[in-house]
């Protein structure tokens, strides 16, 4: 894929991932940040926390920091979306804020 595809598949991803994310902020009290090409989530309770996820154009990867961790992501046909190892973006995102708010 050429960097202009990747970057119009990781823009499109990271808004997809903001609007999926809206009705967990609303019930968790979360912050969801998009700006200039970086979706950051930001938690207050039960433990400060930030996830951020951001498109590395050179590997053309989406990088996912959350929870100590990093996640790099790749793009899928099959899936049409962002992947690791068979999750998609949006359900691994999900999960691991789950995973957070449960602290």
């Amino acid at each position: 894929m050429t960097e202009q595809e990747f970057r119009l598949r990781a823009d499109q991803a990271l808004e997809d991932l903001q609007h999926e994310l809206l009705p967990l902020a609303d019930e968790a009290g979360l912050e969801i940040d998009l700006r200039n090409g970086v979706l950051q989530i930001v938690f207050e309770e039960p433990e400060p926390a930030k996830f951020v996820v951001s498109p590395n154009a050179p590997v053309q990867q989406i990088w996912l920091s959350a929870r100590s961790r990093s996640f790099k992501l790749t793009w899928s046909d099959d899936a049409g979306t962002f992947v690791l190892d068979g999750e998609q973006l949006g359900t691994l995102v999900g999960r691991l804020a789950q995973e957070q708010l449960a602290q």
